[in-house]
């Protein structure tokens, strides 16, 4: 049996997350952070996360949108979702694994052991709780529009009471947290480098097209700044 995994000396709580035994990765510890700033920098970029708990003994793993507020992260979904009515009772609440990836590039390597991606990622593992407080749900749900397009829950309705009661929101709190990522070429064996294989790193990125409008937009509806940026 393997022996205990040591867990890093204790970090200052006010910039990195305390390190666990479930943050600390088993291989290639030396491209893990608990920095909070890069944890920030990471959830930030993106919108769409991975939702694992178990279910009926089974593990269920979603994708779901996602917004941090300060030292929390939000996901909705519907209130008759099982999942969302487990999160919904005040003890335990709902334990979950929430994961965020960047795949900022593909590493070919000379050999196929060696092909690897360069990323970016958050794990956060935790209990979920449903938001029952309704100005911080009206506050989770424009963080979650905003998230996606930054501008936007200022520039449409808001939910109304029917739309509200619809919807679910989970809390989860950023205290167990771990990010993790990869940079650079391909670590190709020594006696390797002289293969006549072609070696790098092709860059990948997200990319937005030009705003197509809805058939019934009235002309007269500019399209809005923070979209023409």
């Amino acid at each position: 049996m393997e022996s205990a995994m040591p867990v890093p000396a204790p970090q200052d709580t006010a910039t990195a997350y305390e390190p666990t035994g479930r943050t600390v990765p088993t291989r290639a510890r030396e491209r893990a952070s608990y920095d909070r700033a890069t944890v920030h920098a990471i959830l930030d970029a993106s919108y769409l996360c991975h939702l694992g708990f178990v279910r009926d003994g089974a593990p269920v793993v979603l994708p779901t949108l996602y917004a941090r507020v300060g030292e929390a992260l939000y996901v909705h979904g519907s209130t008759g979702s099982r999942p969302l009515r487990e999160a919904g009772r005040p003890d335990p609440g709902l334990a979950v694994c929430l994961t965020v990836t960047h795949v900022d590039g593909l590493v070919l390597a000379r050999s196929a052991f060696h092909h690897s991606i360069n990323y970016r990622s958050v794990v956060v593992h935790g209990t979920a709780h449903q938001v029952t407080d309704p100005a911080e749900k009206r506050t989770a749900l424009d963080a979650l529009v905003d998230q996606v397009v930054a501008g936007r829950s200022a520039d449409s309705r808001p939910a109304n009471a029917k739309e509200l009661a619809a919807t679910a929101v989970l809390r989860l709190d950023l205290a167990e947290v771990s990010a993790k990522s990869r940079t650079g070429g391909p670590n190709d064996d020594p006696e390797d480098l002289g293969l006549p294989h072609w070696a790098g790193v092709v860059p990948v990125a997200p990319a937005y097209g030009a705003p197509v409008p809805a058939g019934d937009l009235a002309p007269s509806v500019a399209l809005p700044g923070y979209l023409s940026a």
